[in-house]
């Protein structure tokens, strides 16, 4: 048995493996080719051994070689383009056009270079300088990351080149990559050619590492390491509490995004103005990838009447013509299937769907079910099970008074939004349940379903628990998602000479902002 190898130290090398796995093919349930290995404990010894060096020499460094390195790795992608595409398509069934070619790969390869422009800028570092009492603070790089990559984004997310990449990287970290089990040849492609990027940029061999798959009592012994400095997760919220856990006991940062429904309240005045353009924009929405979108509007919260039942009939109308598309793997069917059993079995109605498709691959009928908002009443928790997947769950209040009462029992999720008439008439009933939504969710849409997630310095892609493991931080929008990967320096009447460059009077560019007695400016500082 031949296995791919690891990338530690900046070698490709056979991994010390107590097992092996391999990928599938979701669209035919057939196995893909080539054989991945799980390392022991040694492999993640020597690679963090190797980050903790590599992190050593990367803080001597200026931040133009970071900065050229995510520059050529998006080059080097959006060069080897095609077979990106078609391996992350036989790995995940997602479409090749328009999803992987014209949408993620680009989004990748964007944020890449949003990451190089704000490593060279500084901004993102906040140096702050009291002039007077001579203190300056910035936040300086962490030391090395883990990330651990999802399913469901094969490139944008993806542990050797997604977003928590970028933000590791660009604050000045070396990443140790664990892939996602569900696509390994497509981040063993992608490690490839960060490695040649990361010698193309003259950068220490280990900034960029790579193991597919560990136990998980080696799991939460690596995120606890003295020398790791912080880890990027996204996935289940069982496997991701039990990493948390075994961070937080060793004061490690852990920043985990984990599960959501995001509701989207549709009051009645909407359905009344355009209820088929909002059948059609939930269906889009709520199909698009199979639903296998972390900010999938999964619960709909609505006011009882005939406008509202109107609108239901039509998303069943839509949901039994369309052809259910593949999920990622078979153990997201088993667990979507789990889900829906869960809501049903607290209450919830099956309108449509509920059962597994029998055809090949692994697909599940497009499913709607439907609860009372007193009986969502009655076991809010069990009803906001997450059925990540082709699945959503339809609460109908009996009056405004009960809508505002299930807002209150809501967990907290990424995304939650309002639809409101055009004209005016929700306008009083959303005032007053908007401050009932607002602190549940990281962003509030209105008019707008949440399953885009617009790559923007003002994007806030995180929110309250249990969507996020802290509500401070977000996963997608360059710079604030670096900070994650820092920790605030302070420097008390440093001599000038020793003081890091950002925090000196002549600043080392002329872009980065600094806060300088209050006040944000650019420059050197007055005298200089």
């Amino acid at each position: 048995m031949t296995l791919h190898p690891v990338l530690i130290a900046g070698a490709w090398r056979p991994a010390r493996a107590t097992g092996a796995f391999s990928a599938y093919n979701p669209a035919l349930g057939e196995k893909l080719p080539g054989e991945y290995p799980t390392s022991d404990w040694t492999d993640c010894d020597a690679a963090l051994d190797a980050a903790t060096a590599a992190a050593a020499l990367l803080r001597t460094l200026p931040p133009e070689p970071r900065a050229l390195f995510l520059e050529a790795f998006a080059r080097r992608i959006e060069a080897r383009r095609d077979e990106l595409v078609e391996m992350a398509h036989l790995e995940t069934g997602l479409a090749r056009k328009p999803r992987l070619a014209d949408v993620e790969l680009p989004r990748t390869t964007g944020q890449l270079r949003q990451g190089a422009a704000a490593a060279r800028d500084g901004s993102w570092a906040l140096p702050t300088i009291d002039s007077k009492l001579n203190i300056r603070s910035f936040f300086a790089p962490i030391g090395p990351v883990w990330v651990f990559g999802p399913n469901n984004f094969p490139f944008a997310f993806n542990s050797a080149a997604g977003g928590d990449f970028v933000a590791a990287v660009a604050a000045g970290n070396p990443v140790i990559a664990k892939a996602n089990s569900s696509h390994p040849g497509t981040t063993r492609l992608l490690a490839e050619e960060a490695k040649a990027a990361v010698d193309e940029a003259g950068l220490p061999p280990a900034t960029v590492q790579l193991i597919y798959r560990t136990s998980h009592a080696d799991g939460e012994r690596l995120v606890s390491d003295p020398r790791t400095g912080a880890t990027g997760y996204t996935g289940s919220r069982s496997a991701g509490l039990k990493l948390k856990a075994a961070a937080d006991a060793a004061g490690k940062p852990i920043y985990l995004e984990l599960s959501a429904v995001n509701p989207v309240v549709i009051l009645p005045g909407a359905l009344a103005e355009r209820r088929a353009a909002l059948v059609d924009e939930f269906v889009a929405s709520s199909l698009m990838g199979t639903g296998q979108f972390c900010t999938n509007p999964s619960l709909v919260l609505l006011i009882a009447g005939e406008a509202t039942e109107q609108f239901v009939a039509g998303v069943r109308a839509r949901f039994d013509a369309a052809e259910p598309s593949p999920l990622l793997s078979s153990a997201v069917a088993r667990a979507l299937a789990a889900s829906v059993e869960t809501l049903q079995a607290a209450g919830a109605r099956l309108v449509t769907g509920g059962s597994a498709v029998a055809t090949a691959g692994y697909r599940f009928c497009n499913t709607l079910l439907r609860a009372s908002g007193a009986e969502f009443l009655r076991t809010p928790a069990r009803l906001q099970t997450e059925a990540f997947g082709n699945a959503a769950l339809f609460v109908v209040a009996g009056d405004a008074g009960e809508l505002a009462a299930v807002l209150q029992q809501l967990e907290g999720s990424l995304t939650g939004g309002f639809y409101t008439d055009t004209r005016g008439s929700d306008d009083a009933l959303y005032q007053q349940l908007e401050p009932l939504l607002r602190p549940r969710v990281g962003r509030l849409l209105n008019d707008k379903m949440p399953t885009g997630v617009a790559v923007s310095p003002a994007m806030n892609h995180g929110g309250p628990y249990p969507s996020t493991g802290h509500p401070g931080f977000t996963a997608v929008g360059i710079p604030a998602a670096l900070r994650r990967f820092a920790m605030l320096q302070c420097f008390d009447q440093v001599r000038a000479g020793r003081l890091p460059e950002l925090l000196r009077d002549q600043p080392p560019n002329e872009q980065v902002f600094r806060l300088v007695d209050g006040e944000w400016r650019r420059g050197p500082l007055h005298g200089a």
